[in-house]
């Protein structure tokens, strides 16, 4: 099963969307997945159920920062290099489903904290498997293109 396949089922089994993707690559990133899920904890629903960007979109770009990120503040040329990469990720993810933003994502305005029920009907009615799927498909690809020496 490959990374995509997996963030999908990671999903379907009640991770949130940026869970599913970040776990599905805490074999890159040298996290593992208790760690790498709770990390990515409070970007489901679009940042805490506020329908902002997209947990899938949260969680690919959480990766990359643990993959290709910079640590250092003066390292300017690190930052314009992240920066250009998550635009291009970010873009990718936009192009192929018509955003990064959730709300827009599912038609489906901001919501209390409650977490809905996770019921067949819930997937039957959230394209978010798909959304998740897409994410670590469009990361998946860029890692295979420029492999990771050193993460961790």
């Amino acid at each position: 099963m490959d990374r995509a396949e997996r963030a999908a089922q990671l999903f379907l089994q009640g991770y949130n969307c940026a869970q599913a993707v970040a776990v599905a690559f805490s074999d890159l990133t040298g996290l593992d997945a208790a760690l790498s899920a709770k990390m990515a904890s409070s970007f489901g629903g679009g940042m805490g159920r506020m329908r902002e960007v997209c947990g899938a979109v949260s969680g690919m770009l959480l990766v990359t920062s643990l993959l290709y990120g910079y640590n250092q503040p003066e390292d300017t040329k690190g930052k314009k290099e992240l920066y250009a990469l998550v635009q291009s990720l970010a873009e990718q993810f936009r192009q192929q489903n018509g955003s990064i933003i959730c709300r827009e994502l599912l038609n489906n305005p901001p919501s209390d904290p409650n977490p809905s029920p996770r019921t067949a009907e819930y997937y039957r009615q959230r394209p978010c498997a798909a959304m998740v799927y897409t994410a670590a498909s469009i990361l998946d690809a860029y890692i295979q293109a420029h492999p990771v020496e050193n993460c961790v």
